[in-house]
């Protein structure tokens, strides 16, 4: 009964209650001390005063005092804002025996102030519609982060309790917003995503693009309207490229934004074939990093800067290089500060004039412009007077200063991300509550963030400029770009002015259109700079990487002989099919040169002057013998001998002219053919008449009848048989593996040799051995004759003629082979030409002599003489 009574009577939290009566109730109440009893009782009645003294106190209480918004109105369904208002925030020094003082937030940032205006007027826009949510009023409660990571995660404590001190029925509950738009910046919205995050209270974010927040594990209940960076870094490295810029200086903020979108670039690039020269990066808080990313700028070699920057850290880097008087760098911006109107100031456009940079496109919301002028400053700012005395309106008396500052609403570029995201939170809050414009929306039903994150998962509509709205698997919304161009217009004022547009949801091959003629570059030149490690390697030269350094640095080597590079920047040489040959710049294949022993060259003319030198004297020759032909000495030693001499005589001279022309298949069998037969002919007489001398004197001893043995008969068969061999011998050749015209291109790389092969060589050198066989024999037979007596011994002059032939043709033999080209077949030809002449002269010129200019030797008794 007593543990009944306790529990009943009992104010205290109920497991304090629990625990204590049962620590009483089993334990104590077993003792049968009455010590212990009254013990029991005593506790008992201390727990009845803890009950009455807990009832009046809170359950839950905050430990400083809450965080209040900045803007704010009660609706029946409530979105959170989070901007960074003022840009500077000074923290107070702390030391340690007194509670730290607030921080204090200074430097009114216009832009993220009007995104703060383009949400409150978004809502009340959606307030006044009967269409969505028609009988639910939203309200507001906007927050400044002051540009701090800090500060963020109060106003995200702030947004997620409210503006309650305290509670007092239970610790959890319902998120004092349901729906969170913000942060600006990457790193901030990270703070608040993760902090939001177990809660599933969605946050929908303008103008945070780290590629790390599309990781729905990490962030399962972000959104945003704009492009991911994963776009943005690519669409940078793609239009560098465009540009030809390959050699680019990289500086990034030290941040999540920063870091993450500079390592996609940085991939981006070199999968484009863009070098870095160096990668600075420095958060706002370090301005000795600062510094030293001037020093970098203001040594390096690259002219084109990727500048992957908030416009905080931008702004300041902007101070450092105009107060270096660092110019003419092509900067190339990002979304973050290519349309920062807090960038420009009277020196800025002599560091930043013709930047290049992607932006978010701009788009005009109707009726915002009367808003900020107007109605923002009489209903939702309601201080007359800057001195007024409400708090709120002394807090933020830099913000009544700029209720006459009047701008172009149409430069804003991200206000329609804000008006954007807030229809989204909308549109989804009409389907959670099941809108409809005849019953209105259910207000019983009791909306959990779960619900509204699906929803927003869902949500597909069109805002009233035509723009449709809706998010990817990611939470992220298409990427769509402005490329634009910092310019001065002709009154001396900065224009961001779009020069083209990237676009993600169009195809690939029409995703980028840049309109060139309109850029302006650094200095305001038309020209477009360039920024490489190394110039272009001309066509003709390749590439080769200088030991050390990027792959964008490298020396041009021009292509070696019979290589070639047709493009700029090869990376190789190409080498030339077998019959093309690399022409004098190296950059196209050229049919080489066919190169043969042609009339028409001055080498052939000589030879053909002698060749037909030679048979002219051959046919004075002969026709001197057919006049003298009843004279002794052309009777002398068989005459029908020496006319069939002076006739291959003639063949000799004329073969040497199958030498020459275009080798084909025709002539080529018929060259070796001819020279063979007609050699072996003339041979084949010397060898006769050499004979003949030599059985003339054997006959003259007593008792030889030898000459009936080799007589005319036998003599004309000798010369026969001894050419049939050669026939036969030529026969087998071009039977079994004839001449053929050849390309030879292993002499000389850079022309062809057309020459005729031999086919088979064992061919060639067997008709060449024969010749050669048979002169040996000759001048063996006319040695062995040169000192019979006589006065007219014609064996010493057919010694003398073989000796020539065979010098000539043994001299032949190395010069053959080693003579390449055309300078082969002239060398066969002069050994022809040369046999030919020593054979003509050796044997016939002293007959001639005789019969021209001594006539009176030309008798019989002086023939007949021995001495």
């Amino acid at each position: 009964v007593l543990c009944l009574s306790f529990h009943a009577f009992s104010k205290a939290p109920k497991y304090i209650c629990d625990m204590l009566l049962w620590w009483f109730c089993t334990i104590r109440i077993k003792s049968q001390n009455m010590s212990h009893m009254l013990l029991g009782l005593f506790l008992a009645e201390l727990l009845l005063v803890h009950g009455a003294v807990e009832d009046k106190a809170p359950l839950c209480r905050i430990l400083r005092s809450p965080e209040y918004p900045l803007l704010a109105k009660e609706g029946d369904v409530t979105i959170g804002g989070a901007f960074s208002i003022h840009m500077k925030v000074t923290q107070p020094p702390l030391s340690f025996t007194e509670k730290p003082a607030y921080l204090t937030c200074s430097r009114v940032n216009l832009r993220e102030f009007r995104f703060a205006q383009t949400m409150i007027f978004a809502i009340e826009e959606i307030n006044k519609r009967n269409s969505l949510l028609p009988n639910v009023s939203i309200g507001y409660r906007i927050y400044d982060n002051c540009g701090s990571t800090l500060t963020s995660m109060r106003a995200v404590m702030g947004l997620m309790n409210g503006g309650e001190w305290a509670v007092t029925k239970s610790c959890s509950g319902q998120s004092a917003v349901h729906a969170i738009i913000g942060e600006s910046e990457s790193s901030s919205t990270i703070v608040l995503s993760r902090t939001t995050g177990p809660f599933e209270i969605p946050v929908i974010s303008h103008s945070a693009t780290c590629e790390c927040l599309s990781n729905k594990k990490e962030h399962p209940s972000f959104f945003r309207t704009i492009a991911s960076d994963l776009h943005q870094s690519r669409a940078l490295a793609q239009l560098v490229k465009h540009f030809g810029w390959t050699w680019v200086g990289a500086v990034n903020s030290d941040s999540d934004y920063g870091n993450n979108g500079m390592a996609i670039f940085l991939s981006a690039a070199q999968e484009e074939g863009v070098c870095v020269e160096y990668r600075e990066k420095f958060n706002r808080a370090e301005p000795e990093k600062v510094m030293r990313v001037v020093e970098v700028i203001q040594k390096s070699t690259a002219r084109v800067i990727i500048g992957f920057l908030a416009h905080v850290e931008m702004n300041n880097l902007l101070e450092q290089l105009n107060l270096h008087n660092i110019t003419g760098r092509q900067f190339i911006g990002v979304e973050a500060w290519i349309t920062a109107d807090s960038l420009v100031t009277p020196n800025s456009f002599s560091v930043l004039g013709g930047a290049l940079g992607f932006a978010v496109p701009k788009s005009n919301i109707s009726g915002f412009d009367t808003y900020l002028i107007k109605d923002f400053w009489e209903t939702s700012f309601k201080c007359k007077e800057k001195e007024t005395a409400e708090t709120a309106c002394k807090v933020n008396h830099d913000l009544y200063e700029l209720k006459d500052y009047v701008d172009d609403v149409t430069k804003l570029t991200y206000t329609s991300n804000i008006y954007k995201a807030v229809y989204a939170v909308a549109h989804s809050l009409h389907s959670v509550l099941n809108c409809s414009d005849s019953l209105g929306c259910n207000r019983t039903m009791t909306i959990t963030p779960k619900e509204v994150v699906e929803s927003l998962k869902k949500v597909n509509f069109t805002i009233k400029n035509g723009e449709q709205v809706w998010f990817d698997s990611t939470g992220s919304a298409v990427a769509r770009y402005e490329v634009v161009n910092w310019q001065q217009d002709p009154n001396g004022l900065i224009e961001f002015k779009p020069v083209g547009y990237y676009d993600a949801f169009l195809p690939p091959g029409q995703r980028f259109v840049l309109r060139t003629e309109e850029i302006m570059w650094p200095g305001g030149n038309k020209e477009l700079p360039v920024s490489v490690c190394s110039e272009s390697c001309r066509p003709g030269t390749h590439k080769v990487l200088q030991k050390g350094k990027p792959v964008c640095c490298y020396d041009c080597i021009p292509c070696a002989e019979g290589e070639i590079s047709n493009t700029t920047d090869s990376i190789d040489c190409l080498k030339c099919p077998e019959e093309y040959w690399s022409n004098q710049n190296r950059d196209a294949c050229v049919m080489k040169n066919v190169e043969f022993l042609s009339f028409t060259e001055v080498m052939s003319k000589i030879l053909v002057f002698f060749t037909v030198f030679g048979v002219l004297l051959t046919l004075i020759v002969i026709v001197l013998f057919l006049k003298k032909r009843d004279t002794p000495l052309v009777k002398a030693n068989n005459s029908e001998l020496s006319f069939l001499l002076l006739f291959s005589l003639t063949l000799c001279f004329l073969c040497s002219l199958t030498f020459m022309g275009r080798p084909s298949q025709w002539s080529c069998m018929l060259r070796h053919t001819a020279f063979g037969i007609t050699f072996v002919l003339c041979i084949s007489c010397v060898l006769g008449k050499t004979i003949v001398v030599l059985m003339a004197f054997r006959a003259t001893l007593p008792g030889s009848n030898v000459m009936k043995w080799f007589g005319p008969v036998q003599q004309r068969l000798s010369v026969v048989a001894f050419t049939l061999i050669q026939v036969v011998i030529c026969i087998l050749w071009l039977t079994i593996n004839p001449p053929f015209p050849f390309k030879n291109m292993k002499h000389f790389k850079e022309k062809i040799i057309l020459e005729c092969a031999l086919g088979s060589p064992v061919g060639f050198w067997a008709v060449l051995g024969y010749i050669g066989l048979l002169a040996l024999l000759c001048f063996i037979f006319a040695f062995l004759a040169r000192k019979l007596p006589d006065n007219f011994n014609e064996a010493k002059f057919i010694t003398f003629s073989m000796l020539i032939f065979c010098a000539v043709w043994i001299t032949f033999i190395p010069a053959y082979v080693s003579s390449p080209g055309k300078f082969t077949v002239a060398v066969e030809i002069f050994a022809i030409l040369a046999s030919s002449y020593g054979l003509l002269f050796c044997i016939f010129a002293p007959k001639c002599f005789i019969i021209v200019l001594k006539p009176e030797l030309n008798t019989k008794k002086h023939m007949m003489d021995r001495k």
